[in-house]
Parts: C-alpha cells; sequence; structure tokens
C-alpha cells in the first residue's frame, strides 16, 4: 500500500530500521519513477540536541523516461522521517513500507 508523504513527518516509531521503496512524478517528463528499497536511518539517541539528532541517507536514481538525475534523501529524526526528492514536488511523494 503507498502512503502519500504529507507535510508532517512520517512517524519514524514505525519506519526506523526497515526499508521502504519510494515512488514520486519526474517533474521534467512527468514518468512515475520507483526506487530502489531505501533503509530508513534511526535518529541519534546520542545527540547533545534536537538540532543535532538528524540521521540521513542520500541516494541517487535516472528517470526512465528523460534519465534526468534525482537525487533521493531519507532524514531521520526524534520528529519524524521525511522523504526528499531533487527537484520534485513533496506532495507527488509516496512510499511503502516493507519488512
Amino acid at each position: 500500500m503507498w502512503i502519500q508523504q504529507k507535510s508532517t513527518p512520517a512517524p519514524v516509531d514505525e519506519l526506523q530500521g526497515r526499508t521502504v521503496g519510494l515512488k514520486f512524478e519526474c517533474n521534467k517528463c512527468n514518468t512515475e519513477v520507483f526506487t530502489d528499497l531505501i533503509g530508513v536511518p534511526a535518529a541519534d539517541h546520542l545527540a547533545n540536541s534536537t538540532e543535532d539528532d538528524g540521521q540521513y541517507e542520500t541516494e541517487e536514481i535516472k528517470c526512465p523516461g528523460c534519465d534526468m538525475t534525482h537525487e533521493i534523501t531519507v532524514k531521520s529524526n526524534f520528529d519524524g522521517v521525511h522523504f526528499e526528492v531533487s527537484e520534485v514536488k513533496p506532495e507527488s511523494i509516496a512510499y511503502q513500507v516493507k519488512a
């Protein structure tokens, strides 16, 4: 089941330590792009403040429709998990949790 990303972060306790697949619409050619599985990092429990608690994973994917390279960042902190894809509207990003 695909879950549309909202303006609030996804629950970190449901996603940390798991993998997710992302899908989004390429802003250049409007092709729907699907990623391989991406690991969701845990928040840094040894951080000195909430500003330092973020962990992130970054990957790149090439759009199969136009060969545009998109950078994907999965950010995880105590507030939750947020998915960013370069040059893509945040509301066009959805995720699917895998075991």
